[in-house]
């Protein structure tokens, strides 16, 4: 009944009006799933390999497709990825391009899902495991390689981590991004919106801080429940690798100021959630501030880790961090993404699903972060893309009651 008898490749547009690979996978019964890929700006050396969308699909076509259609059963999910890896050829999707990959790893799982007639969250939930619904967090202020004259920090999240819904969450992390466009307002700050839907102020990052901390303590206190915030530095970005230093517009850290400078801001503001503090590849300092204060916060690894289980155990083996992001298309299929879940999860490592700032109206990941019980996902709080994903969590959880 699942067994794939088309694949089809197209481009469709992005979020950022840039090109990106859209997948129709049908089956014999006739279950059809439609999969279409993100793609990121601040993006980590180690990532599986983007091809730009005409080569990805030229090359799909002729290399994965054959392999495929009439071959494999889109209901086993592992069955569609492992051909496309036999398919591909290298360990990072070179060949016909991480971004034609995911697209038709999600388009079959969807196809699977549909002819058993059951939602995504449930096929993927039985493929692999997990039930339980992730608390959103909202970008809110964006500034790095996401919206320019802005802070130098790349993201400044909401986490309504005492939302007593998902729905409630939703409109907490909505709500702060309103708040924080009131307080602009008043302070005659103009802004306009980053790649995800940030404000992206021209202010420093302390005063993004402050900002951040004044709009979550309203917002909190008017909806009744617990609202945090967090960060996602994307160090990698401010690293200059000649001078083994972190380049603020206002100061040069070391790699030991930097760990200083993290752990105050995550004690001054009881952040909880700090992403990438440090360059893709110290795993030394991402240790040594998961022993200051992974206690208190997570310390998640992106571009450290890159959704990829060789990196995960690195970082598991030197104690560095204590969460993961987990991105479908930073590794190619969902389950490559499934399996750095299953690894974390077993060393006690949350797991935060997230979305990329170039996005599409796909909803996989809300699906595989429900499927796989992930504590955390990461998709914005406002712009169309970004709420396809949200509403598709608040439908999912209400028909799960």
């Amino acid at each position: 009944m699942t067994l794939i008898t088309d694949v089809r490749l197209r481009r469709v547009l992005d979020s950022r009006g840039n090109a990106t690979v859209e997948a129709d996978v049908l089956t014999e019964s006739g279950g059809f799933g439609r999969g279409k890929a993100p793609s990121g700006a601040s993006t980590g050396e180690y990532e599986a390999i983007e091809l730009p969308a005409n080569e990805a699909i030229a090359r799909a076509r002729e290399d994965a497709i054959p392999r495929l259609v009439g071959e494999v059963h889109a209901g086993n999910q592992r069955d569609v990825d492992a051909a496309l890896h036999v398919a591909d050829g290298t360990d990072d999707f070179s060949q016909i391009g991480a971004n034609s990959a995911v697209a038709i790893s999600m388009a079959a799982g969807k196809a699977g899902a549909d002819v058993l007639g059951a939602p995504l969250y449930q096929h993927l939930g039985g493929t692999f495991r997990g039930n339980e619904f992730p608390t959103p967090l909202g970008n809110i202020i964006g500034g790095g390689e996401h919206a320019a004259d802005a802070t130098n920090i790349q993201e400044f999240l909401a986490a309504p981590v005492g939302a007593p819904s998902v729905e409630d969450a939703v409109f907490a992390n909505a709500a702060v991004h309103q708040e924080v466009h009131d307080i602009l307002a008043e302070r005659d700050l103009p802004a306009g919106k980053g790649d995800e839907g940030a404000w992206a102020p021209s202010v420093t990052d302390d005063e993004a801080f402050e900002i951040m901390a004044e709009a979550v303590e309203t917002i909190a206190d008017d909806l009744g429940f617990a609202i945090s915030f967090g960060l996602d530095v994307a160090a990698a970005e401010l690293y200059d690798a000649e001078e083994d230093s972190y380049v603020y517009d206002d100061q040069v850290r070391s790699a030991e100021e930097q760990v200083e400078y993290i752990a105050q801001k995550v004690e001054e503001y009881d952040l909880v959630y700090v992403e990438d503090p440090f360059d893709e590849d110290d795993y030394e300092a991402f240790a040594d501030l998961t022993e200051h204060v992974g206690d208190q916060t997570l310390i998640c690894g992106d571009d450290l880790f890159v959704t990829n289980v060789e990196r995960l155990q690195a970082g598991i083996s030197a104690g560095a961090a204590n969460s993961i992001l987990i991105k479908p298309n930073q590794i190619g299929t969902l389950t490559d993404a499934v399996d750095a879940i299953e690894l974390a999860r077993d060393n006690l490592y949350a797991s935060v699903v997230s979305h990329r700032s170039g996005e599409t109206g796909d909803a996989t990941i809300a699906h595989l972060a429900v499927a796989t019980g992930a504590p955390f996902i990461k998709t914005g709080a406002v712009g169309g893309e970004r709420t396809a994903k949200l509403n598709e969590l608040i439908r999912i959880e209400d028909n799960a009651v």
